[in-house]
């Protein structure tokens, strides 16, 4: 999933400010080069592709067959995103704020981690300004808002 957003960022130029991948979902804070729905629509696209052809490469194929229905031909087609995400634009720092610390502690409110820096798939360490993994997922853009500091 990170492999994919980040083909997503650099084939569209959009920049990443600030992500979580959960099990079965995903939050993700972008720039506003492109409407948001475009911008939805191009993550999403992006991602089930790449994830669903990551399935039939290299299985489990239960998980796969989720994904799967049937079409009126008789073939199948697969589906990865519900289509009633919620979206939303972003028009102060503290909006902005609320929604990253929000992301962040997705992990943590889920139990999967006491710490929202100890979740691996997160931008919680970039916000917090600590090492980041050696083989850090996804990098981050937060140096390009403007009214980011050191």
């Amino acid at each position: 999933m990170c492999k994919a957003l980040n083909e997503a960022r650099t084939s569209s130029e959009m920049l990443i400010f600030a992500y979580v991948i959960m099990l079965d979902h995903f939050h993700i804070i972008t720039d506003g080069r492109r409407k948001i729905s475009d911008t939805l629509r191009y993550l999403n696209g992006i991602s089930a592709r790449r994830l669903i052809d990551h399935l039939k490469e290299n299985g489990p194929e239960e998980s796969l067959r989720k994904l799967q229905a049937e079409t009126k031909a008789g073939d199948y087609k697969y589906s990865l995103w519900e289509h009633h995400s919620d979206k939303f634009l972003l028009t102060s720092e503290s909006m902005f704020m609320q929604k990253v610390n929000y992301i962040h502690n997705n992990p943590v409110e889920e139990g999967l981690v006491e710490r929202a820096d100890d979740y691996k798939y997160s931008s919680a360490r970039y916000w917090l300004r600590k090492p980041l993994l050696e083989d850090e997922p996804l990098e981050m853009d937060i140096k390009q808002i403007q009214w980011y500091s050191k």
